[in-house]
């Protein structure tokens, strides 16, 4: 099956690949009960054609997901409206997933982060345990 994102050897690929390795924050917009968008700035680890984003267990986005899988994410643009890129897929809740602390790639990311928010990783891995992942089907962008 080939990939859904751009050839990162092509300009917007790459432009795509930089991105969404070196941002921190990406919106994960999921479907109310009432069929209105929910955007939601998350942090997030690009694995292969995935997308993974660990929550908290309260996160209403959780709900919109076993409800409606199908969602967008998108990546702030350059503050002038350029630089838009948006990517579609469909969510998966992964019980029994891995915490945030034993994926090394999501820790290299957000290691002074988690600290910032929580006092250190394990309390951070601790309140947002439950891990998704984003199978991406869709990339686009200018």
């Amino acid at each position: 099956m080939a990939s859904a994102f751009p050839d990162p050897s092509a300009s917007f690929g790459a432009r795509v690949a930089r991105r969404l390795r070196d941002e921190l924050v990406i919106w994960l917009t999921t479907i109310g009960a009432d069929g209105t968008p929910q955007p939601n700035p998350v942090w997030f680890l690009v694995e292969d054609d995935t997308v993974l984003v660990y929550n908290r267990d309260d996160a209403l986005r959780l709900k919109h997901i076993r409800r409606n899988p199908r969602v967008a994410l998108n990546l702030d643009t350059d503050g002038e409206g350029e630089d838009v890129i948006v990517l579609t897929g469909t969510a998966e809740i992964l019980d029994g997933y891995p915490l945030a602390t034993e994926i090394k790639a999501y820790m290299d990311k957000y290691d002074a982060a988690a600290r910032q928010i929580s006092g250190d990783p394990d309390a951070f891995a601790a309140e947002y345990h439950v891990a998704l992942r984003v199978r991406i089907d869709r990339v686009r962008g200018f």
